[in-house]
């Protein structure tokens, strides 16, 4: 009689619960309980409409809950329960434990729990590994133990990885989200992302060059590897395992290739900092997010380089520089494996190891995009799930729609439009794909009920067609989908202010606060003067939500270009507020002098 074998799936299940060690005939028992042979007339019945989402056919979803509060990453583990990790620390907890008690997919158990304290709001990171949870705040990955059985893990939150430059300065970081992966060694990977845009002396000002080299490049803008297992880590005791990343929140390992996988966020505003080189069009869509495949020692080029899809090739960012052509060392620096278009946010990632889905999408890449802010004046982008078919660790063909839908809107002028914007990513026990979303914290569950034999181009046509027509995901037409009029405070604006306040001044409801309503924009005119030229450090408090973004002085732009701003911005965001002349800066930047 052979002996039986496990499955690379079930052997990856093992070596997380700790169990690899064990005898084969109790391996086999236990796995058999692990692995649930779920069919499609044993899967719940998708919701009528599919939970607002499109798909392609065959494909069903259900809304698990409607609104846990604003959700980041989550975990599936292998009972069901669901494990949410949420942006803020509210006072019931961080984060949320679901369970189904009824077999219809719809969480009827929600508890929550971790009080530990945040000083800001980018909680992200969930994972489930060796018997634990692992989640992030904006400063510490923690773990709590999963008790057999119980919904509730034991609460206690033990610090596993400590970031000490955060915790001495906790506004002083842009970029502190912390997404966490495992690889099958015992390591877990966490980012540590860049402090500002482009590692410029003067952050984020029009303008201002880089530092060479990039000092921030010591403990910034890369990933570093961890013992997963030892508690009480600082950055130093882990190793720097890759640099040159600005920001990663979609992270993963690929067991299928044994290596991490990282889609990057590109760089802010070419158009407001660099107007002479790059147009409003060419900075809705540049630079391009970058899918990388890491191994120890890849460098992604940041802040020096910048990948740009539409020419194929890595080209020097103008504060070293460039002149969106240039691209003089690019060659010793990483190229991605696909470049997506700019702003698109990519937020989450997960390698499908399941076999409820058909086989075409077996060890492929699904990123959850969780949607652009700095597109205006062209329509926002992203605010969907794609997937990238892989073999070997590269992509076997082009990137494609697998959900959409999640904005409601077939224009997305401002971020705070959209009804959700999908963020993170988990695969259930039976193959199902779950999606969380940041507005209100809904969690869909995608399952496969068609013919997985006949899935291909016909089933695929739909999503094919919104790749190419759907207003958040087309490349936009640069003369006919520009949606705002060409005034001179409309075009400043757009230039200078909406990438944070949003087109219509709304804000994006995190960091930056909307300015319809606002007491600073319809206070004095002096006052409001004042916070362009010198700019604005929160905590402020704007229409009883506090917000603790970075406003940098604008002390750059002319007294005529503050005038049209303002003058806009109260003339369309105050129901008529009065207009403010140049006369009125000049003597605000006298005194100021």
């Amino acid at each position: 009689m052979k002996e039986p074998r496990l499955s690379p799936r079930t052997r990856e299940k093992l070596i997380f619960r700790g169990l690899a060690g064990l005898p084969l005939g109790l391996l086999i028992l236990l796995c058999s309980q692990c692995s649930p042979g779920d069919t499609k007339a044993s899967l719940p019945k998708g919701d009528p409409d599919n939970g607002k989402l499109a798909l392609a056919d065959g494909f069903e979803a259900l809304v698990v809950v409607d609104s846990v509060g604003r959700a980041r990453h989550l975990a599936v583990n292998d009972n069901g329960d669901i494990y949410v990790k949420l942006r803020n620390v509210p006072p019931a907890g961080g984060t949320v434990a679901l369970r189904d008690t009824t077999g219809d997919g719809k969480a009827d158990i929600v508890k929550y729990f971790g009080t530990y304290k945040d000083p800001s709001s980018y909680g992200t990171g969930m994972r489930i590994y060796n018997g634990y949870i692992y989640y992030a705040s904006t400063g510490v990955v923690y773990r709590s133990k999963l008790i057999p059985g119980q919904l509730l893990p034991d609460t206690t939150a033990e610090p596993m990885v400590i970031d000490d430059a955060y915790r001495a300065n906790p506004r002083g970081t842009e970029h502190i989200t912390k997404p966490i992966t495992f690889d099958d060694k015992g390591h877990i990977y966490v980012p540590f992302g860049a402090p500002g845009d482009v590692c410029q002396a003067e952050n984020r000002r029009p303008g201002a060059p880089g530092m060479l080299p990039c000092p921030q490049l010591d403990i910034h803008g890369g990933v570093w590897q961890f013992d997963a297992n030892k508690p009480g880590q600082i950055q130093g005791d882990g190793k720097k395992y890759a640099t040159g990343m600005r920001s990663l929140v979609a992270m993963a390992w690929n067991f299928e290739d044994g290596n991490l996988f990282a889609v990057q966020h590109g760089r802010d505003d070419f158009s407001r900092t660099w107007p002479g080189l790059y147009s409003p069009w060419q900075s809705a869509l540049l630079p391009s997010e970058e899918f990388f495949r890491i191994t120890e020692g890849t460098n992604g080029g940041w802040p020096y380089y910048y990948f740009d899809d539409m020419q194929d090739k890595k080209v020097l960012n103008p504060e070293y520089g460039g002149d969106g052509k240039k691209a003089d060392g690019a060659d010793t620096v990483a190229l991605p494996l696909i470049g997506f278009p700019g702003h698109f946010s990519p937020n989450d990632l997960l390698f499908y190891r399941g076999d409820q889905f058909p086989a075409r999408y077996k060890n492929g890449a699904f990123i959850a995009f969780h949607g652009s802010t700095i597109r205006a004046p062209y329509p926002q982008g992203g605010y969907f799930v794609a997937f990238v078919p892989m073999k070997g660790g590269k992509p076997s063909g082009p990137w494609e729609v697998f959900a959409d839908g999640f904005a409601q809107r077939d224009t997305i002028v401002n971020t705070s439009d959209a009804k959700a914007r999908p963020m993170g990513l988990s695969e259930g026990p039976d193959g199902s794909l779950y999606v969380t979303e940041s507005v209100k914290g809904k969690i869909w569950r995608i399952m496969f009920k068609g013919d997985k034999a006949a899935f291909g181009e016909q089933q695929l046509a739909g999503m094919a067609n919104r790749k190419q027509t759907a207003t958040n995901i087309k490349q936009p037409d640069e003369k006919k989908d520009n949606l705002f009029k060409d005034t001179p405070g409309s075009i400043a604006y757009t230039q200078y202010c909406a990438s944070c306040h949003l087109p219509g001044g709304q804000g994006d409801g995190n960091r930056y606060p909307p300015l319809f309503g606002s007491k600073w924009v319809s206070g004095p005119n002096k006052t409001l003067i004042e916070v362009v030229l010198k700019g604005l450090t929160g905590p402020i408090e704007v229409r009883g939500k506090t917000y603790d973004g970075v406003m940098p002085a604008h002390a750059f732009l002319s007294d005529e270009q503050v005038a049209d701003i303002l003058s806009y911005v109260r003339t369309r965001m105050t129901h008529g507020g009065s207009a403010i002349k140049a006369e009125e800066v000049r003597a605000v930047r006298a005194g100021l002098k």
